[in-house]
C-alpha cells in the first residue's frame, strides 16, 4: 500500500507507547505510518474515572477515525464499550501482554505485607472490591493520574501502594517498580486487560486486511472476545467491579489427542455500591469458571455471565461507559 497510514492515539506516554508497537509492526512490513495525537475530554479532566466514564478516552479517537482525520485508532481494549460502533471495524487484536495486575508499594512490600490501614490507590472498582474482599484491612482510596503520577504518590508517601496493570508498566519500561505481580486467584484482571484493539473504518477494506495480516493474533482475539462477551451479557459497563480471564489451555479429546480449549474465569462483586464502598461489612464476590471450544469463545462468555447472574450478579448491572 503506497499511501501513508495515519494512526490516531491519545497523547499520554502509555498511549503513545502502545500505539508505537503497532506502528513499528507496520513499518517493519514496509508500511509508511504517521502518528496523529487526539486530545480527549478525559485527558482534560481530573475527575474520578467512575464519574466521567472510561468512554471519554475512546469516543474522541473513534470520532476522528469515522471523520477520516485518521485511518487507524489504537485503544486499550479494556477501555472500549462492549457495544460495537457500526461505523468502525475491529480490524486487529495484537498478541496480548501479561494481563495481571501489579502492586507498587513502599519498602518493596507485597500486598499481604502491607499493615492494616495502609492507603492503597486504585481508580478501579474491580480492583478495590477484590482487594477489600481479601480481608487485609487496607484503606482503598480512589486515584487518578498517569502511571508516573501514581508511582510518585507512593514515593512521596501519599500512598503506601498503588495497583496498576502490569502490561502498562511493561510498555513504559517500568517493570522495576513492581513489588508484586498479583495472582489472578487473588485479583482477577479486567476483561481484555493487557490487550490492544486496532480499529479502522468499516468501509476501508484495504486497511482492514492489512491490519489483519500484520497485526492480528487469533488466540488473543478469541480469549478477549470471551471475556468481553461475559461483560456485555452482564450489562455491567467498563467500570463495573467485574473481572475475567480467558486462557488457551491444552486438553485431551476422546481419542487422547492434545487439543486446545478455552478456559474462562469470571468474578463479580454483587454488593459493590457506585461510590466504591461495599454494602455491609464485607464484599460478596461471585465466582464462576468454564471451559469450551476455541470456536465458541463468545458463547462461553455469555454462559458464564448467565451463571454469575443466577448467583446474584444482576445487582451490579449499570449503564455502559
Amino acid at each position: 500500500m503506497s499511501r501513508t497510514i495515519r494512526i490516531g492515539t491519545r497523547g499520554s506516554a502509555l498511549a503513545l507507547a502502545q500505539t508505537g508497537t503497532i506502528a513499528a509492526q507496520l513499518e517493519q512490513s514496509g508500511v509508511t505510518v504517521e502518528l496523529v495525537t487526539v486530545v480527549t475530554p478525559g485527558d482534560r479532566s481530573s475527575a474520578p474515572i467512575a464519574e466521567i466514564g472510561v468512554g471519554v478516552f475512546t469516543t474522541a479517537l473513534r470520532d476522528a477515525l469515522a471523520a477520516g482525520t485518521v485511518d487507524v485508532a489504537v485503544h486499550s481494549y479494556k477501555d472500549l464499550p462492549t457495544k460495537p460502533d457500526p461505523r468502525l471495524s475491529l480490524a486487529a487484536v495484537p498478541p496480548r501482554a501479561d494481563p495481571r495486575d501489579a502492586l507498587v508499594a513502599r519498602d518493596s512490600l507485597t500486598l499481604g505485607e502491607l499493615p492494616p490501614g495502609s492507603r492503597v490507590g486504585t481508580g478501579s472498582p474491580r480492583r478495590a472490591a477484590q482487594i477489600q474482599a481479601l480481608g487485609l484491612g487496607l484503606d482503598i482510596v480512589a486515584i487518578r493520574g498517569n502511571v508516573d503520577t501514581r508511582i510518585r504518590k507512593v514515593a512521596d508517601g501519599e500512598f503506601d501502594a498503588v495497583v496498576l496493570a502490569r502490561a502498562g508498566l511493561a510498555r513504559l519500561g517500568r517493570l522495576d517498580v513492581i513489588t508484586e505481580v498479583l495472582d489472578p486467584i487473588q485479583v482477577l484482571p479486567a476483561p481484555a486487560q493487557g490487550a490492544l484493539a486496532v480499529e479502522c473504518r468499516v468501509e476501508d477494506v484495504d486497511t482492514e486486511h492489512l491490519l489483519q495480516s500484520i497485526v492480528d493474533d487469533e488466540a488473543t482475539r478469541v480469549a478477549v472476545g470471551a471475556e468481553r462477551a461475559m461483560l456485555a451479557a452482564l450489562e455491567a459497563g467498563c467500570n463495573a467491579p467485574v473481572g475475567a480471564l480467558a486462557e488457551v489451555v491444552e486438553d485431551l479429546d476422546s481419542d487422547d489427542r492434545v487439543v486446545h480449549r478455552l478456559s474462562l474465569r469470571g468474578v463479580a462483586a454483587a454488593n459493590w455500591t457506585p461510590d466504591g464502598s461495599a454494602q455491609g461489612s464485607a464484599v460478596d464476590l461471585l465466582r464462576a469458571s468454564a471451559t469450551g471450544e476455541m470456536s465458541d469463545g463468545e458463547q462461553l462468555g455469555r454462559a458464564l455471565a448467565a451463571e454469575l447472574l443466577e448467583l446474584g450478579a444482576g445487582v451490579l448491572s449499570g449503564p455502559e461507559s
